[in-house]
């Protein structure tokens, strides 16, 4: 029964429209009571829910989403944080979550195993490097002592690989000293990675939009190891365990954001089968306030060790931050010092895309006992020289099997000699090329030593270059080995030459070509004693022993310009002239010789000669002969002289060897045995004017090149019978030779008179 009150009420106008309001007043109210209700709810599930219940679950799924064993094996947690740091307005005050996990590891693919030295590497995977142990624990190898022993450039300013060392050791000591939680779990041979603590910030409204973003990832003793076999197979390559495939980013919907990363204590490891590679780093992130990060420019700090092929290697530098790597347009800055063995090297610049390897543009500096050393960290097929010191720019791409790289304008020096230039790179089949050219303002001749396999006085050991005894010829093996690793193609001039007094070389070119493992040297030329030698050397060293081809000429050298005394004295030895072609086989200069076919032929011309100019010139075996065929005091006056050389099987035949002087005709007989380096000569004057000569018998010079024996013939000539013999026997292959000529030389009427046959040619 409705009274009157309620029938008033209910009459006035607009009453239903302010129920209506009140009941969506009570729903908004009690929705938000159940929005706080829950919230409280999650706030008090995240503070104190017990989240190791769920590490079964979790290290389940990452598993499969894997393809691989995963699991959480220390505590995992959760807490709620805000503000949040890296946000502005509104947005800064909705609380994030910070999830904590302590003792992850990863595994590898099933069958997959990286052993850590000193255990023994699987036969298509190096060991991985152990982590440095504190300096002084071990003795340093007897190599590394040898290397640093003589290694003649000090070391790089911050780059010494102790240091290295000494800081990597303290940072292990820290973290073994923390709590156990702190220390990462042993990696073991089947892992791929363990890590000790993992900490990441994440933000909630972006879950809405199938986002996670993490305001700060923090690892903790991170112990990584990557890997690739023999047969390109990877570690790092996931696959779904159900179906067995790799994984595509396309297949999860869910993007991930990281705004910032830090590694504190990190370990990075690499071994690679195909390169024989295996570095281990130490990576530490710099904070921006640190100086070593130039205001942020900088954000990664790495300690290297490791070894390439046989080469071990150290170094230290820093790069930028981590997280930029993941741009596909980025020049990554980078600067870094390294060493190995006699190596040294430090870099600054960038690196255009890193992943990719797709540029690089570095200010580099290298240090080095010898050109050869760079060959085990670079593949380049270098010389051996005295020590090397260069800087210059480095440009190009580094991308595998499409490298292309250029030193550009480098400048620097080898032993005491300057050198300039620029070298390009380029990698391909069947082999990576080297070519560019260099030049040398000041080139200390001794600098050449090395490269032709003699010593250059500037380190203390250098193998393939002692003298035999009783020997002259050099005898340094050619190191031919490397030479099928690239092609190259390289021109050098040398402008101007320091060296001793009595060889007047002034300046020098030479272009090498090596190609399918063969050297040739054309044009290869010294201005020498006022004159010039060119010659055209091609070695084969594709042959066993060493093929080689030698063509040559000389003209115009003053003799006199060779020994400065007797250019005091303004007098002429005469005008040397010349060719020669010889084809031998040998792994030594010596070698080849006394191999060698082919021929020389020498003209002097319009020269002035006695014992005593002989004698100052310290030629004894010329004054010897000349004092018992001329006289002590006798100043002769030289037209011309001719040696024509006829070469079988490395014996020389002195085919046609004469001196036309005013005096007489001088003939000279006999062979040379380039092998045994002994000679068996005679030499008999045909008077022209009697009674200038103190000495009407022939001589004789027999002996070894080092110390060879004058004296007068006694009687019968059996040595006179014996070169014959030899001669007839290697007359018939020299004369098939390709004729030696020389031009002007041959057209001098003096010279033309000793061309004619003799009476013993007859």
């Amino acid at each position: 029964m409705r009274t009157p009150a309620d029938s008033s009420d209910s009459s006035q106008p607009g009453a239903p429209q302010r129920h209506r309001h009140a009941r969506v007043l009570r729903w908004v109210l009690a929705v938000l009571a159940g929005l706080l209700a829950l919230l409280a709810l999650a706030v008090v599930l995240v503070a104190t829910f017990d989240w190791n219940r769920v590490k079964p679950w979790v290290n389940d799924k990452v598993s499969e989403a894997t393809g691989r064993r995963f699991a959480i094996e220390g505590d995992l947690s959760a807490r709620w944080h805000w503000p949040q740091p890296l946000e502005t307005g509104w947005r800064r005050w909705v609380p994030g979550v910070t999830v904590q996990a302590q003792q992850l590891s990863l595994d590898n693919p099933e069958g997959f195993i990286v052993v850590q030295a000193p255990d023994q590497s699987a036969p298509d995977l190096p060991a991985l490097p152990a982590k440095p142990a504190p300096q002084g624990d071990q003795p340093a190898p007897a190599d590394q002592k040898a290397d640093e022993e003589t290694t003649a450039p000090p070391a790089l300013p911050g780059s010494a690989a102790s240091e290295a060392q000494t800081k990597a050791a303290h940072a292990l000591a820290l973290e073994s000293s923390n709590d156990p939680q702190a220390a990462p779990p042993p990696r073991p041979p089947q892992g791929m990675g363990t890590i000790a603590s993992a900490s990441a910030t994440m933000r909630l409204l972006p879950l809405l939009s199938r986002t996670l973003v993490l305001d700060t990832l923090v690892l903790t003793a991170p112990d990584i190891a990557l890997a690739r076999r023999k047969d390109g197979s990877n570690n790092w390559t996931f696959a779904n365990r159900k179906q067995g495939q790799e994984k595509s980013e396309h297949d999860n919907p869910w993007d991930l954001r990281v705004d910032q990363l830090i590694i504190r204590g990190g370990w990075l490891g690499y071994v690679d089968g195909v390169k024989d590679l295996a570095l281990r780093a130490r990576v530490d992130t710099l904070a921006r306030g640190d100086e070593q990060s130039e205001d942020g420019r900088y954000g990664v700090h790495v300690l290297l060790t490791g070894s390439y092929g046989k080469a071990r290697i150290e170094g230290e530098g820093v790069g930028g931050p981590v997280l930029t790597l993941r741009e596909k347009k980025l020049r990554y800055p980078l600067r870094v010092s390294a060493r190995s063995g006699s190596v040294q090297v430090q870099a600054e610049g960038v690196l255009d895309n890193p992943a990719a390897l797709s540029g690089m543009d570095l200010q580099l500096q290298v240090r080095a006992r010898s050109m050869a050393d760079l060959f085990p960290l670079t593949g380049l097929v270098l010389p051996n020289t005295p020590p090397l010191q260069i800087k210059g720019r480095l440009l190009g791409s580094l991308e595998p099997e499409k490298a292309v790289w250029e030193y550009r304008d480098f400048n620097g020096t080898v032993g005491d000699s300057d050198l300039h230039g620029s070298v390009t790179y380029t990698s391909g089949k069947p082999r990576p090329k080297l070519q560019g050219h260099m030049t040398s303002k000041l080139l200390r001749l001794a600098d050449l030593g090395p490269v032709l396999g003699a010593p250059s006085g500037k380190r203390p050991q250098e193998k393939g270059t002692d003298k035999r005894p009783g020997k002259v010829l050099p005898n340094a093996h050619f190191a031919t080995d490397r030479w099928g690793a690239m092609d190259l193609d390289l021109a050098f001039a040398g402008e101007k030459i320091v060296r001793p007094e009595a060889l007047p070389l002034d300046r020098l070119s030479v272009r090498a070509v090596l190609d399918d493992r063969q050297l040739h040297l054309t044009p290869l030329r010294f201005g020498v004693a006022q004159g010039r030698i060119d010659s055209d050397v091609l070695l084969d060293g594709r042959a066993k022993p060493l093929r080689a081809q030698l063509k040559g000429s000389v003209q115009g050298l003053q003799l006199s310009a060779l020994f400065p005394k007797v250019e005091l004295m303004k007098k002429s030895f005469g005008r040397l002239d010349g060719s020669l072609q010889l084809a031998g086989r040998g792994d030594s200069i010596a070698a080849m010789l006394a191999s060698s076919d082919g021929g020389i032929r020498l003209y002097i011309r319009d020269g002035t000669f006695s014992k005593e100019m002989l004698d100052l010139a310290a030629l004894n075996l010329g004054s010897v002969v000349v004092s018992k065929l001329f006289g002590e005091n006798k100043e002769i006056k030289l037209r011309c002289a001719v040696a024509d050389l006829r070469v079988k099987n490395g014996m020389a035949d002195a085919h046609r060897v004469r001196l036309n002087t005013e005096e007489a005709i001088v003939d000279v007989t006999g062979l040379l045995d380039l092998g045994e380096e002994e000679m068996s000569l005679r030499i008999k004057p045909e008077s022209l004017k009697w009674k200038f000569f103190s000495l009407r018998t022939p001589l004789y010079v027999r002996g070894t090149f080092a110390q060879p024996q004058v004296g007068v013939e006694p009687g019968p000539l059996v040595l006179r019978a014996g070169a014959a013999v030899a001669a007839a026997a290697i007359a018939p292959a020299a004369l098939a030779l390709v004729p030696i000529t020389v031009p002007g030389a041959e057209d001098d009427a003096n010279c033309a008179k000793l061309l004619a046959p003799s009476a013993d040619d007859k």
